[in-house]
């Protein structure tokens, strides 16, 4: 999830109000004394961006004035974005193009929005019969590039790829192109959130869209009204934005 977009959305729900925004990045995923800390200290509220399982679990223990934009528990409120229907719809887009050789670069496994993106993918591999083929990475362009390595050196034959964020999206083109081959004329390519890196990629990518600002500002408004429900879940649709790294194959 692209923070940028999750704080512009806070910001605009915070509007006319003398509510103050802090800012707070955690390094460790156990670091559970920061998280009691911070709880301690949330007056309005908090919203919670990728944070995992237990750590959200401890927080809404502590502070109950709490939103996740991704689902950890259920006992924490959440808006949660279609993560797996997306992933879904834009392997669905890449069989509807003609490509049937998809490849999967995942995200990692302590992410909620990677997983359940992962599912959308093993569903439409199911579904429309194709082989199971991914590789694991881990939300940085690097891992994209090493991924995407693999994968094309396991089977040259690969004619796309669904990538799980933009940011690994755009180190798979890298390492597409390395290999000789041309995006998306022999391989298509769709990415995940319509971030900065999928307008900036070279061909643009076609990505699944978070309406991460949306989904930020409904969080925001839910902490303000001062009534969020233990157990409150809102779903929120994915978009596609198609741009040059997909195009059809021409029979």
């Amino acid at each position: 999830m692209t923070y940028s977009r999750v704080l512009a959305g806070v910001i605009s729900a915070l509007e006319g109000t003398d509510v103050q925004v802090r800012v707070r990045a955690l390094s460790r995923s156990d670091d559970l004394e920061a998280v009691d800390a911070i709880a301690a200290h949330a007056t309005v509220g908090a919203v919670l961006a990728d944070v995992p399982l237990a750590m959200a679990v401890r927080f809404q223990r502590r502070c109950r004035r709490v939103v996740s934009l991704a689902a950890t528990s259920s006992s924490v409120p959440a808006i949660e974005a279609d993560n797996e229907g997306g992933a879904f719809a834009a392997v669905e887009y890449l069989y509807r193009s003609g490509r049937r050789r998809i490849a999967a670069v995942h995200g990692p496994d302590h992410s909620a929005d990677a997983r359940a993106r992962q599912q959308g993918v093993l569903r439409a591999v199911r579904e429309f019969g194709l082989p199971e083929f991914s590789c694991g990475g881990d939300f940085r362009r690097e891992g994209g590039h090493r991924a995407a390595h693999r994968l094309l050196t396991a089977d040259p034959e690969v004619d796309a790829m669904f990538v799980a964020c933009d940011l690994m999206a755009a180190g798979a083109v890298q390492a597409i192109t390395e290999r000789g081959h041309k995006v998306p004329d022999d391989v298509s390519l769709v990415g995940f959130d319509d971030s900065v890196a999928a307008v900036c990629a070279n061909p643009p990518l076609m990505t699944m869209r978070m309406p991460v600002e949306e989904m930020a500002v409904a969080a925001t408004r839910l902490l303000l009204d001062g009534n969020v429900l233990s157990q409150y879940r809102k779903g929120v649709a994915v978009g596609m934005v198609v741009r040059g790294s997909t195009v059809p194959v021409e029979h």
